[in-house]
This record gives structure tokens, C-alpha cells and sequence, in this order.
């Protein structure tokens, strides 16, 4: 199946051997690096209600797409997506995903849901003071639990196929700060931890339009981020030929 997640997905660094297998997929665990809480940005709001669709292009292919919104619920934040991945050969892959999160930017609880044809996945995470405890229930089996442990409770959650995601990622940088900057991330889907850096870069002209961009960096990958003003516009992943497009 063709997605745009595998490109993306090897932003989680330092992995130990694989686990266990969701719908087909490998999932790897690992011990994830902490990273310095940052300042919010000017004004001190970190988020903003907003919603939109993305359509997931490789080689100019449309291979999925997504919705989403991220709104208030009292103090804290809710951002829901659901994706769907087309495959080459076979049915197509639906992912719906909610992430609850504190004003300033620490995860509460996450869920998430895939259905692939009559294989389906679900699992719910919860968020204490830096350790996330995961329960994961394959094809209504018996429910698989793990931990991983976090030096800091801000843990930027980056799961395949949810590309708005990135959007809470540039909110968690600090545009004042700017400069090289560390974050500890977990990919939900494949209970992957890991760690990484982000930068803002000189702005670009996009579509007429002058655009922040954010470059998102591993050891293995290289991808930008770019921003209309606050709003995630695209996700380039230049060695991968892959890119997301707001519509």
C-alpha cells in the first residue's frame, strides 16, 4: 500500500527491534529523549480553533486524504482527524484519531482507530506526568498494554496519516526562541517513541503567498513545514517525492 506515512514516519529516532505487528505494519518501540518545554508564542495562546482537509500526494499521485479540527472544551483542546488511504490492491485504509490536550500543549488522552478491510485496530492512550500507558486491541482480541516513560509532559504526538498533527507541532515551537529545538515525540500507531529537532528557516514565496517554514529533522529524514500565517498549508518530503496540500 502506497502512504505517505512511510515517508514521514522515520522522524522517530533511536528504535529498538520490532514488537509487534498492527494490520501487517511493523510496530517498534524504543526509549524516547526528553526535550525543554518551550514558551508559547507572542500573547500567550498556544492554539486556536481551526479546521480543514488535506489531500497526500506521491510522485503527483493523490493517495489519501484527511479532515480534521482542533477546537476548545473547556481549558483544555481537542483535535480530531480521519484519514483515508487509497492501496494499490486491495481496500483502502481508514484511520480516525482524537488527541485531548492541556492549554499548554501536553498531551491528555489520545485514541485512535484503523479498519483496512475486516482488520480493525484501536487503541487509547493516556498521559500522566510524562508517562503514556497504551492499550491496544487488535481484530477484537485480548488487549496489549505498554508504557513509555518521558522526562517532560509535553510530548508531541505525530501518528500516521495524521498530518494535522504538525499543525500543534509548529504551535509547540517557539517563534520567539527560534533556533534549533528538541522535542520528544510518540507515533501512536506503531508505539513508537523518539526525538525531533525543528527550525524555522527564511520565509518562501508559496502561491503568492509568503510562507513560514519549519524544517522537521532526523538523521534519516528531512521535511518543511510551511505556514500561512498560522495555518498549516503543506508538508514537503523533498527525498520521498511526497507532499501534503491543504485544499
Amino acid at each position: 500500500m502506497i502512504c505517505v506515512s512511510k515517508a514521514i514516519r522515520r522522524l522517530a529516532v533511536s528504535l529498538a527491534a520490532a514488537s509487534l505487528f498492527i494490520a501487517g505494519a511493523p510496530a517498534l518501540s524504543g526509549l524516547g529523549n526528553a526535550a525543554a518545554r518551550f514558551a508559547p508564542p507572542a500573547g500567550g495562546v498556544l492554539f486556536h480553533a481551526e479546521k480543514g482537509k488535506f489531500r497526500d500526494m506521491v510522485d503527483g499521485k493523490q493517495v489519501g486524504s484527511e479532515q480534521y479540527e482542533i477546537s476548545s472544551d473547556g481549558g483544555d483542546w481537542v483535535a480530531r482527524g480521519q484519514a483515508e488511504v487509497k492501496s494499490a490492491k486491495g481496500p483502502s485504509t481508514r484511520v480516525t484519531s482524537l488527541l485531548r490536550l492541556t492549554s499548554d500543549g501536553a498531551p491528555i488522552h489520545y485514541e485512535w482507530t484503523t479498519t483496512t478491510g475486516d482488520k480493525k485496530a484501536t487503541s487509547s492512550i493516556d498521559f500522566s506526568n510524562g508517562t503514556a500507558s497504551i492499550q491496544l486491541v487488535v481484530n477484537g482480541g485480548k488487549p496489549f498494554t505498554q508504557q513509555f516513560l518521558f522526562k517532560t509532559p509535553i510530548v508531541v504526538i505525530l501518528d500516521d496519516n495524521m498530518y494535522h498533527q504538525y499543525a500543534i507541532l509548529a504551535r509547540l515551537y517557539d517563534w520567539n526562541k527560534k533556533g534549533q529545538q528538541t522535542f520528544p515525540v510518540l507515533i501512536p500507531q506503531e508505539m513508537t517513541p523518539g526525538t525531533i529537532t525543528v527550525q524555522a528557516e527564511d520565509p518562501e514565496d508559496v502561491d503568492g503567498k509568503s510562507m513560514q517554514r519549519l524544517r522537521v529533522h532526523t538523521t534519516d529524514l528531512d521535511l518543511t513545514l510551511y505556514l500561512d500565517k498560522d495555518r498549516l498549508y503543506r508538508i514537503t518530503v523533498p527525498t520521498s517525492n511526497a507532499e501534503i496540500d491543504r485544499e
